[in-house]
């Protein structure tokens, strides 16, 4: 039970900006260092969704994802209380995350979404960056 109203508890929690999942990120970043990939940088903040990590020559933006945010499929577990507020929040992010794609393939970028508990299999992360990468092929006529 919150001690809080519902309207004192909203602006508290509005006050809590993200600072992204930091930890997530390094993850990646450093799977990135140690494959050898290159040609990213991890800046998004002028794109559509803010995304974690951007290869601009292959208009490739990479996002990595909290598994409990985004609800994901596998991992996802409900919490047991509060579940109206938490199954809208989780719809909104997914819904979120969607518009978001639509808005990035507009302007022109493909998208990737790596789940978090993804990085425990660090060469299908990167098998699966490096095949996005790789150009795409025109269909002839």
């Amino acid at each position: 039970m919150d001690r809080l109203a519902p309207k004192v508890r909203s602006r508290l929690m509005a006050r809590i900006k993200s600072r992204n999942n930091r930890t997530t990120e390094i993850r990646l970043r450093m799977l990135l260092v140690q494959s050898g990939t290159s040609g990213w940088r991890m800046d998004g903040r002028l794109l559509p969704g803010r995304p974690d990590f951007i290869f601009p020559r292959a208009a490739l933006v990479v996002f990595v994802d909290g598994c409990f945010w985004h609800g994901c499929p596998r991992c996802y577990r409900r919490p047991s209380s509060n579940t109206a507020y938490w199954d809208a929040k989780v719809a909104r992010n997914r819904a979120r995350d969607t518009s978001t794609v639509l808005r990035l393939r507009r302007a022109g970028w493909s998208t990737l979404r790596i789940m978090e508990h993804e990085l425990s299999e660090p060469e299908r992360v990167i098998a699966k960056i490096r095949k996005s990468l790789k150009p795409k092929r025109a269909h002839s006529r």
